[in-house]
């Protein structure tokens, strides 16, 4: 059930909104440059831009493959690798327990936690969605990202890397330069 939202923003999404130092306008001495065919993360916007991406994604568990859609959605913000959101339908949504706690996004909202559960393997907190995302997130509504430490994503039949550090999700697929958010020195990104 879809609930009210009320007419702004709560108080943590705007101090979350305002401490951000880079927006994409111009890059850092220390970004890399990109050469031709390439993305710079320092590129992307802040706000973060969505947009939509038809190349095959799919994620697998092992033997187990867990989603595979041409309409996925990614989401580009400043200094962080793409996250990649897969519509409900193009999941195998028997493999995902939803689990208690949630983090919050200053630019998406509240995030939920999903479990990946295979025969014999229970990956804890394999996967996030947002099931009521601020309006201008509207359209992955109940979609689903997995991260790639934890999984097995492919972005056109190339595996992705995952974004440095413990909590971040991006996909780090070939064509992007960084240097990325989670990496040892940018706690102040």
């Amino acid at each position: 059930m879809r609930r009210e939202r009320p007419a702004s923003l709560p108080d943590w999404a705007r101090r979350g909104r305002s401490g951000w130092r880079y927006n994409g306008s111009q890059r850092p001495e220390f970004a890399v440059e990109p050469t031709p065919g390439q993305e710079s993360v320092w590129d992307y916007p802040r706000p973060p831009k969505l947009a939509a991406d038809s190349r095959t994604v799919a994620v697998r568990a092992g033997e187990v493959l867990l989603a595979e859609t041409h309409e996925a959605f990614r989401i580009c913000e400043t200094a962080a690798p793409p996250t990649f959101y897969l519509p409900p339908d193009d999941v195998r949504i028997a493999y995902l327990e939803p689990v208690s706690g949630s983090s919050r996004c200053e630019w998406k909202g509240e995030a939920g936690y999903w479990d990946v559960v295979t025969p014999g393997q229970r990956l804890e907190r394999a996967a996030w969605s947002y099931p009521d995302p601020f309006p201008e997130f509207e359209p992955i509504r109940g979609y689903l990202c997995f991260y790639p430490a934890r999984l097995e994503c492919f972005v056109d039949g190339q595996r992705v890397l995952s974004q440095p550090g413990r909590f971040y999700g991006g996909w780090v697929t070939p064509e992007l330069v960084g240097p990325f958010k989670g990496e040892p020195g940018s706690e102040g990104w």
